[in-house]
């Protein structure tokens, strides 16, 4: 055992609270603070949320701050908004209008600086083409881009006009464009040539000409020349999209849209192999993602905010495009890969822009760990004032570091749980307020009543292992799974009566600080983003070669989960390690290169229930740990689990 001495603001087990410094000028400055805004949104909540929606812009008050029959919540009933004009109209035609709204930078190294004014012009123009296209309200609109404005643009553009958005993640395969095309009825298309990752395109306009082969609903294709990557366009369907704004003129009205009425669906894995179309609406998603903006990002006018996900996912939608803007805030857009052209790019743009708030991810904090301390030390970090983290648990080793050579010691990490679902963080620390322990997302935020339930519905006690729930609704909750209202209801509300199940375990310490530790369901969190593992599954089961398919998560220290895959193989054919490598890029190629298997194993058989149930947990509990402890009894062949043991110890 080694001798040193870990200092107490070292130790993972310490806790920070916030400085007087920062806690001086927050929102929210201490814990009685929270206290008390806390109490009045439980016991209280039609009056704590109608004063924070009354911030934004309405074209007509609500009638019914909440009108609540579960599992169907319908928030600020009667009242009339449009999304757009709270995140852009109010600050381009106020004393923002010449605020850079978007600072954005392409991998490349080419910048752009798009302040709200020029956003209100970019989105009104791209609203009227939208409309020369034939979009309506409600109608569905399919966004395949890179991490450009554009992005943010067509997603605002939809809005303006109430057409409902379905933003797929450019790391996607044709495949999943197909699902989601034939499940929303989507019936145009904005893309892009490509973008850049890691020094070369990637290309998306082709991958959409792969998918429209087998879907043939889609009436127009909008694309953006972002990398003049060669692509073929198809005559009366496929327009460019400087075409199209060159002659679109930059004024547009924005008209007024009910509370409820449908914002976007996105799209997430399901333990099920057909992905879920989780559908938010305007009101209530606005109010939770400008007010949780407000809070937890502390924002102030004169902040320069990055959250480096990706638009295609929730963190995208709520804490880049909509949240952010709400607030009015200055915001960075990157394009690229975090190690382009090394491991200091993120570090040289916060630098550069004086970036004073930054979200990410702790699979990337945990990249820049294994890059080495040098990349950040080499770049001034001083312009930081706040950490955020999303997207999974952060380990209290990562936290640390990010704290120590990030933050300097001084600033403090919001530690964000929440989900597609949620629409906006449920469980985070306030950074003026919350004492942090490294590892846990600490206490909920206003309004949410979060609880931890045993299988019978009673709470449990400090220190014990249970399902995370919420008890009461909260304004940007899933309304539904797009065309699919028994789905919705069986996935989240069927284990307690009236109560939203989150699908995670979860156990609070004696502090009440809620400590997440992981899916209870066949979801896996790789690298922040959920994987169902029956898409997985059928991914592989689709390879001519595969007669049967199981996939099981394994913790990594990396991505915090990693793909573990056996597969069978049919009679025709024989393992190699070829066709290892083959089976791996099909997923890639089927859903998308996050879902690559990181462990392919091949295996004679899989081991079954006596009812034919492949027992995923015992392949779990193999992967995890080398070895089988639990229960075998219902196991059709015991010899299966021991062929697979003794193959895996080779």
């Amino acid at each position: 055992m080694s001798s040193k001495k870990t200092t107490p603001t070292r130790a993972l087990d310490a806790v920070h609270k916030p400085s007087k410094e920062f806690s001086s000028k927050a929102r929210i400055p201490s814990m009685a603070a929270y206290k008390k805004l806390y109490k009045e949104s439980i016991e209280k909540p039609a009056v704590f949320w109608a004063r924070e929606a009354k911030e934004l812009v309405w074209q007509k008050p609500w009638s019914k701050v909440l009108n609540w029959k579960a599992p169907n919540a319908k928030w600020f009933e009667g009242g009339k908004l449009n999304v757009c004009e709270s995140c852009v109209d109010r600050h381009a035609t106020g004393p923002r209008k010449n605020k850079a709204a978007i600072i954005w930078e392409g991998e490349p190294g080419d910048k752009r600086v798009i302040t709200y004014g020029q956003l209100h012009k970019d989105v009104c123009r791209f609203a009227n083409v939208l409309q020369k296209n034939g979009v309506k309200s409600k109608d569905r609109v399919l966004i395949y881009m890179p991490m450009v404005p554009e992005a943010a643009v067509a997603m605002l553009a939809c809005a303006r006009i109430g057409a409902v958005h379905n933003v797929v993640f450019g790391g996607f395969a044709s495949e999943a464009i197909i699902d989601r095309l034939e499940d929303s009825g989507a019936s145009v298309i904005v893309t892009a040539d490509g973008g850049w990752r890691r020094g070369k395109v990637v290309p998306l306009k082709p991958v959409v000409d792969e998918a429209l082969t087998k879907c043939g609903q889609v009436k127009r294709v909008i694309v953006l020349n972002r990398c003049n990557h060669e692509v073929q366009m198809q005559p009366d369907r496929d327009v460019w999209w400087h075409d199209e704004v060159a002659n679109a003129s930059s004024k547009h009205t924005a008209k007024g849209f009910d509370s409820e009425h449908p914002l976007f669906v996105l799209y997430t894995s399901g333990s099920t192999g057909k992905p879920k179309g989780i559908l938010h609406t305007s009101g209530g998603y606005l109010t939770g993602t400008y007010s949780t903006c407000k809070y937890i990002f502390d924002m102030r006018d004169d902040d320069v905010y990055w959250c480096t996900a990706d638009v295609g996912w929730i963190t995208g939608h709520s804490y880049i495009v909509y949240g952010p803007l709400a607030n009015g805030v200055t915001q960075v857009m990157y394009e690229g890969a975090p190690n382009a052209p090394d491991f200091g790019r993120f570090w040289k743009i916060v630098e550069e822009y004086g970036v004073t708030i930054f979200y990410t991810a702790p699979t990337a904090i945990r990249a820049f760990i294994k890059a080495g301390n040098h990349f950040p030390a080499a770049h001034d970090l001083s312009s930081l004032r706040l950490l955020g983290s999303v997207g999974e648990p952060i380990n209290p080793e990562a936290w640390n570091w990010y704290h120590e050579h990030i933050g300097g010691g001084r600033c403090p990490i919001v530690d964000t749980w929440w989900q597609t679902e949620t629409g906006s963080i449920l469980i985070s620390p306030l950074p003026g307020a919350t004492p942090c322990k490294p590892g846990t997302a600490t206490l909920p935020f206003f309004g949410i009543d979060a609880a931890i339930l045993d299988d019978a519905g009673n709470e449990v006690k400090a220190g014990q292992d249970g399902r995370l729930v919420i008890r009461k609704p909260w304004p940007s909750m899933i309304r539904s799974i797009y065309g699919d209202k028994e789905r919705y209801k069986k996935t989240y509300w069927s284990d307690y009566p009236g109560i939203y199940t989150a699908g995670d375990g979860a156990r609070r310490d004696k502090d009440g600080n809620f400590w997440i530790i992981g899916r209870l369901d066949d979801v896996l969190n790789v690298s922040g983003h959920r994987l169902g593992t029956a898409e997985i599954e059928s991914a592989l089961v689709s390879h001519p070669a595969v007669a049967e398919a199981a996939v099981v998560g394994r913790p990594d220290e990396m991505k915090g989960q990693a793909v573990a895959a056996f597969v069978t193989l049919k009679s025709t054919h024989t393992e190699s390690d070829a066709l290892l490598i083959e089976l791996r890029n099909h997923v890639g190629k089927v859903i998308g290169a996050i879902a690559k298997p990181d462990d392919l194993h091949f295996a004679p058989a899989l081991p079954k229930t006596r009812s034919g149930k492949i027992m995923r947990r015992l392949l779990k509990e193999l992967v995890c740990t080398g070895k089988i402890s639990g229960n075998i009894t219902t196991l059709e062949d015991v010899k299966v689990i021991e062929a697979l043991q003794s193959k895996l110890a080779k």
